[in-house]
């Protein structure tokens, strides 16, 4: 009875205001329900206006309105709008309206607040943000912004998403680019619903954009990253200028001829310095063993301290300097790796990457600014050494899960050049286990644990050895050991040194390893490296499946069985294969000992959507042979 009063009262509220003549644009019972199923917000329309004056500067107009429908949505009221030296915020203005879209407040200066916006790691920065918030009693309720910003940083053109999140719909959004005739913008659109429509308009030349009815998107398990699976438009500059540096971005060519400007004379170091060099590299006659010298050098001379200042964000301090105070950023950092290389006659290059465990891929076919990051290359006759200059404690060489297996954009004399890092097979990241455990007859049980972790395998005990104390080490132990019931009575962690490797040894009491009943033990021969995680069968799946790493598991477990227990029941060998990677398992008795083995390798990989059921029964297979159980049972007497 409620609800039908509820829908007959705004049948009423929508006639009362259409024979008034002036139903609000944003009363949110006008929605449609195929945009607010499912949704926390929606956008009513978003209107970006980016107006280029020249290759050194341009304006960037936003207007926004966005109905709030639930507390989840309401993070979607709050408005940030980011700042630095080189870009303006010109004004921000808001309302906010209720359910019937009739304006209930403004925005206030006391309204918008004003936040560094520098990551953790800044020492000194000018990024910054104003946060602006208005909201309303009650749900639903709309949102109104208008901001504009002045640019005089081109390196970068908007990266257009009128999706902003999961769980919120468009009902109309709009992107406009205004371009000198004589500039050229270069673009790239992805899931439009149209491409552009480009027209001249006086002196200029008018790009333009727009979504209608876009209903809300989720991501899907082990799928793409969501800006892979929105409406994109991706906008960049041809010819442009920062702080008096001129480049173009036609291609990565071009970028790195503008990065090889910006780092020119940078590399100069203090005589006293090229001596020392010389001498810690004297009598080393193998170039990668002096590359590790001088990269140990650095990683005990310096450490990293970010500083953003305006053009600084993307030029990196003087070597010289660097020497001196022995701090700088990723920037500064490999520019001074760099030049002491270069004092011992090894050249490298300045390779500008995108660094995060995320990895998102560079587009190779639309050249720009698509990084955050800078490492060093350096070439070898037979290979190549990538080095991670912020780091203190990594090896020469590896990349990781930072940076690994991804394209990095050389700098070099003569232009840029798009280049991968290494790419890791399962067999580079592997965990090599072998357990040793005691059992007796009531079930419980010591065991010696030895465990090697290589690559990416490796990583998160390696965090353990060089920065956790010997307690945090052993909490983290007990929250990352998958065993139901166990004490650690002793470990011992070692970073194997120059490779990216860890060695663990556990010494485990296991009081309930075993369940008894009358004469018989009942035990899961997989001790430690059980799969339990299963995603959810959908056999409509609509975006591509990927499994994100490569990997390679051995487990092996020797069980000293009681006296007088054998066999009663044994699993059977079990071997599956699919795309995605291999498993296989069995269990044996030799004599006394109850001896099983386990291989589980992983590859990465982008499949279709139709694969997404083909990896759910392949994990569904591995989980269930993880779990079975041996069955031992003892002699009558």
């Amino acid at each position: 009875m409620q609800k039908r009063f509820t829908v007959l009262l705004l049948s009423l509220l929508v006639s009362a205001t259409s024979w008034a003549g002036d139903t609000p644009s944003y009363a949110a019972f006008t929605i449609n329900a195929a945009l607010s199923t499912g949704a926390d917000a929606v956008i009513r329309t978003e209107e970006t206006t980016f107006t280029v004056n020249s290759p050194k500067s341009a304006t960037e107009k936003i207007k926004v309105a966005i109905t709030v429908l639930n507390e989840e949505g309401k993070k979607h009221a709050q408005l940030v709008v980011r700042y630095d030296k080189l870009r303006k915020v010109d004004y921000i203005k808001g309302a906010v309206y209720d359910m019937l879209g009739k304006k209930t407040g403004t925005l206030k200066a006391s309204d918008i607040k004003d936040y560094s916006a520098n990551g953790d790691g800044t020492l000194f920065g000018d990024d910054r943000a104003k946060v602006a918030g208005i909201s309303h009693a009650s749900y639903p309720f709309t949102v109104e912004y208008e901001y504009q910003t002045t640019t005089s940083n081109m390196l970068f053109y908007p990266f257009w998403s009128p999706v902003s999140a999961e769980k919120v719909a468009v009902e109309h959004a709009s992107f406009v680019v205004n371009m000198p005739t004589d500039m050229v913008l270069r673009y790239k659109e992805q899931h439009m619903p149209g491409q552009a429509k480009i027209s001249q308009e006086g002196n200029q030349k008018v790009y333009r954009w727009q979504v209608k009815d876009v209903a809300p998107i989720e991501e899907e398990m082990y799928g793409p990253e969501f800006f892979d699976i929105i409406p994109v438009v991706r906008t960049a500059p041809t010819a442009f200028e920062v702080e008096g540096y001129a480049g173009t971005m036609e291609s990565w060519h071009t970028l790195g001829e503008f990065h090889h400007k910006l780092n020119a004379g940078r590399d100069q170091l203090p005589e006293a310095t090229k001596q020392q060099i010389l001498a810690l590299t004297k009598g080393i006659t193998n170039p990668k063993e002096k590359v590790k010298a001088i990269y140990q050098f650095m990683q005990n001379k310096t450490r990293y301290v970010s500083i953003q200042l305006g053009i600084g964000g993307w030029q990196p301090f003087e070597a010289s300097m660097v020497d001196s105070k022995g701090y700088g950023d990723c920037k500064a950092l490999s520019n001074y790796t760099k030049a002491l290389l270069e004092a011992a006659g090894i050249p490298s290059h300045y390779a500008i990457i995108y660094g995060g465990a995320d990895n998102q891929p560079v587009i190779k076919d639309f050249p720009s600014r698509q990084f955050n990051h800078v490492v060093l290359c350096v070439p070898m006759a037979k290979d190549t050494v990538w080095l991670e200059c912020t780091s203190q404690t990594d090896d020469a060489g590896y990349t990781g899960s930072f940076t690994g297996d991804r394209y990095s954009l050389l700098v070099t004399p003569t232009g840029g050049k798009l280049v991968s890092t290494p790419r890791f097979t399962a067999l580079d990241n592997v965990q090599n286990r072998a357990v040793k455990v005691k059992l007796n007859a009531q079930g419980a049980a010591t065991g010696e644990v030895f465990t090697n972790y290589t690559g990416l395998q490796h990583e998160g005990r390696n965090r353990l050895v060089q920065s956790y104390s010997p307690e945090e080490q052993l909490k983290w132990l007990y929250r990352n050991t998958q065993i139901p019931a166990f004490e650690i009575k002793s470990y011992n962690l070692e970073k194997v040194k120059d490779t990216p490797q860890v060695k663990e040894k556990l010494q485990l009491e296991l009081p309930k390893l075993a369940s008894v009943s009358g004469r018989r033990l009942f035990i899961t021969p997989n001790l430690m490296n059980r799969w339990t995680s299963v995603p959810a069968t959908n056999e409509s799946r609509k975006q591509d499946v990927i499994w994100p790493m490569s990997f390679h598991d051995v487990d092996s477990v020797e069980y000293d069985l009681p006296a007088g227990y054998k066999a009663e029941n044994m699993p059977k060998p079990v071997k599956i294969a699919s795309a995605f990677g291999e498993y296989q398992a069995q269990v044996q008795i030799n004599g006394s000992k109850l001896i099983y083995v386990r291989q589980l390798t992983m590859h990465k990989g982008r499949h279709a959507a139709a694969k997404y059921m083909e990896l759910v029964n392949f994990l569904k297979q591995v989980s269930r042979a993880d779990q079975q159980q041996v069955v031992l049972a003892a002699e009558a007497t």
